[in-house]
């Protein structure tokens, strides 16, 4: 069976001791953190905060990924911005998040840290946008070395870098061995015409950690498992034969109203593709 792991960006209003708590109650195997304003904020004490937790999830059996994606975390009023992909000075301040943030997985032990490129700057050109995003990897790569944590990039819809034909144009350009893809079910039939399980397939020991979602209509709107037109049988069987191990995390953002019921429904779901009750 998979290793279920729900991430805490569906939990905005709960510690993530509390989250934790409840994903071991219903018996999950991890949890997926996003460092946020009120989670484990890495400008304010989140660091802290990790170390002191870290022995609290080892106790209830809960392995770690960590992702960078809150929302308001450098702009209260742009979402996801600055980026990467921005001129120095507010790339740097990203850089800055990002190294916070893998400090926070470094002391949480954490399996894996993700993050993604960010929405292009209008009228950038594209081998100057390549260029960015190799310079911020390599730096975020290069502060990772020997910590433990694998580094993985996630293709996000809407974004620079959005679909897996780009994430390999990106890759061939920043040539490092040492990054690793995480790939969101739910993206895949926003931005490829090959379905999940062809796409995991296709990229094989390249899928360090996996995030779980429904997805229809081909929007992104990270819908409950089992809500849209996402077929996970085929999913879960292509995993196994590429002989995933890492964490499959749920992210259920837009879910944040009754979180301890969609946690519930989630790991309900997978168990019953398995046959397990």
């Amino acid at each position: 069976m998979l290793r279920l792991a729900y991430n805490t960006n569906g939990f905005p209003h709960h510690r993530v001791e509390d989250v934790g708590e409840i994903l071991a109650g219903f018996g999950y195997a991890g949890i997926s953190i996003t460092p946020d304003t009120f989670q484990l904020n890495p400008f304010d004490g989140g660091l802290d905060e990790a170390r002191a937790l870290k022995p609290r999830l080892a106790d209830l059996g809960l392995a770690v990924a960590v992702e960078s994606g809150a929302r308001f975390a450098l702009d209260t009023r742009r979402k996801h911005w600055p980026t990467l992909l921005d001129e120095p000075a507010d790339a740097a301040r990203r850089l800055d998040h990002l190294q916070r943030c893998l400090d926070i997985a470094v002391a949480l032990g954490a399996e894996t840290f993700s993050f993604w490129s960010g929405r292009a700057p209008a009228g950038l050109a594209d081998d100057v946008l390549l260029e960015r995003m190799c310079s911020g990897a390599t730096a975020v790569l290069d502060a990772a070395k020997g910590s433990g944590v694998q580094v993985c990039f996630e293709p996000e819809p809407g974004m620079a870098v959005q679909s897996i034909e780009q994430t390999g144009e990106f890759l061939i350009e920043l040539r490092r061995s040492d990054l690793a893809i995480m790939l969101d079910i739910g993206h895949v039939p926003v931005t490829e015409i090959l379905d999940p399980h062809e796409i995991i397939r296709s990229l094989g020991d390249q899928i360090a950690g996996i995030q779980l979602d429904d997805s229809a209509d081909g929007l992104h709107e990270h819908l409950a498992l089992g809500t849209g037109e996402i077929d996970f049988a085929p999913v879960i069987a292509a995993l196994s034969d590429i002989g995933f191990t890492g964490l499959a995390s749920v992210e259920l953002p837009r879910h944040d109203h009754n979180p301890v019921t969609f946690a519930e429904r989630s790991i309900r779901f997978v168990r019953e593709l398995y046959g397990v009750s």
